[in-house]
């Protein structure tokens, strides 16, 4: 039977087999969130479309040519989000974060929608992790943002990483700079496409930032934005400078990078990667302290990034990084008859109550077909449970790993505690023979497993 139709162009479904590698590598994402004390918003998927012309700008690719925007059956214009800031920057205003004081830090794990070409590293449903800091104007910001980005990726061993970096300047200076640009472009008229020539008076930033191949060679000579910036930009660009020489974090100054939405001011910076194609910006973020005046507050200088999950994974797949798969089945309980399949069902489910896990027959396989499946989900222990076992109240619990047997008593109240100290011992010796522990002493080992066994009482 033919299906009634397949996924979307520029979709990708995540499937069970990797959803593990997502879900690492978003444990790791949330953990350093925390570790610099951001915590997590979530908003909707859609927004009044008038959100992002204002915060992205009307004039950039991604208003112009990328949205997705519909009309509702209430005559609403809405937009699925193209990115994150918009939204979040939105939620901070009208719940009135501001009122908590400053800074306020908070992260996202969001899915963005952009109508581009599918490729490698590009889709049209893509997925984003960021971080947004609301009233901190202070250099030190930004340095701590880019300091937090490099973190996940250091905490995940990705290489091969180089941070670029940039100032586009404020609304103070920029105008100088506008105008050297257009006075530039305006030479090359003829040979500029027709989106570029239509940025030329609005904003001519725009036009370095054209993917087309012509208008690129020509951006590439123009005049750079560091020649026109302000003394005080200036200032706050040595500063993040300064603190990331202080911390030992390399970079390279690009004044090419200007990203590509409106609401950019000052520090730009990307995290760049040749490994991975013609996609390689695996992170991009900076400073837009006109953003929270442009959707109505007052102003308030804010910053942050956002990381592409996509293209990160693929960048860890290309280096082969290892992504430790979920743990096992702790316990697969086989029951043969009526009776013993109740009593199995009943011993998973006290498994299961602990942080556990465990496993029984629900398809109507036989015994051979059953060991075979604990086998093949890498089960750590195997038990069957018959007519004999019921009558003795006793069964056998099989180590996987070793073959080794162990008589177990399957009383309600007996089982659990039996299994639990075979479980914990087993452990231990696997703890005591791991290369991540290394030469950890008995003594912490046995502090290691009795926090654990505290936990799990």
């Amino acid at each position: 039977m033919k299906l009634i139709t397949n996924g979307i162009k520029g979709t990708a479904d995540i499937l069970p087999e990797n959803s593990y590698k997502w879900q690492f590598v978003e444990d790791i994402m949330r953990m350093q969130a925390a570790a610099y004390g951001f915590k997590e918003i979530r908003t909707p998927v859609f927004e009044h479309t008038e959100l992002f012309n204002r915060s992205v700008g009307d004039t950039t690719d991604v208003v112009q040519k990328e949205m997705y925007t519909f009309i509702t059956k209430g005559d609403d214009m809405l937009t699925l989000r193209p990115e994150g800031t918009a939204g979040a920057a939105r939620a901070m205003l009208e719940h009135g974060l501001y009122n908590n004081g400053y800074p306020i830090k908070a992260y996202y794990l969001t899915s963005c929608y952009r109508y581009e070409k599918p490729e490698k590293g590009r889709q049209r449903e893509f997925h984003q992790f960021g971080m947004e800091v609301y009233g901190a104007a202070s250099y030190f910001a930004d340095a701590e943002v880019i300091c937090a980005a490099k973190s996940i990726f250091d905490r995940l061993d990705v290489q091969g990483l180089h941070l670029e970096l940039n100032s586009i300047g404020c609304q103070k200076c920029r105008p100088n700079y506008h105008k050297a640009l257009k006075a530039y472009f305006e030479e090359y008229k003829d040979c500029l496409c027709d989106t570029c020539l239509s940025r030329l008076d609005r904003n001519p930033m725009r036009i370095l930032d054209c993917k087309n191949a012509e208008c690129s060679e020509i951006a590439s000579k123009a005049p750079t934005v560091l020649e026109y910036i302000c003394d005080d930009c200036k200032e706050h660009f040595d500063g993040v400078k300064n603190c990331l020489d202080a911390a030992d974090v390399a970079y390279e100054v690009n004044p090419k990078i200007v990203r590509g939405l409106d609401y950019y001011t000052r520090t730009v910076f990307e995290f760049v990667s040749t490994g991975i194609g013609s996609q390689g910006t695996v992170c991009g973020g900076g400073r837009y302290d006109g953003l929270i005046e442009e959707l109505g507050g007052q102003h308030t200088p804010s910053l942050g990034f956002g990381m592409g999950i996509e293209r990160l994974l693929l960048l860890m797949e290309n280096q082969k990084i290892d992504i430790p798969k979920p743990e096992t089945c702790d316990l697969y309980i086989a029951g043969m008859g009526d009776n013993a399949k109740i009593k199995a069902f009943k011993l998973i489910e006290s498994i299961r109550e602990s942080s556990l896990t465990a496993e029984g027959d629900i398809v109507g396989r036989g015994l051979k077909a059953q060991m075979k499946y604990a086998d093949k989900i890498n089960a750590k222990f195997s038990m069957v449970i018959g007519d004999n076992e019921l009558e003795t109240n006793t069964a056998k619990i099989r180590n996987m790993k070793t073959g080794d047997e162990t008589d177990i008593s399957i009383d309600d109240e007996k089982f659990f505690e039996q299994f639990f100290d075979l479980y914990i011992q087993n452990s231990t010796d696997q703890l005591a023979g791991s290369s991540v522990l290394g030469n950890i002493s008995q003594e912490e080992l046995n502090k290691y497993m009795n926090h654990f066994t505290n936990n799990n009482q």
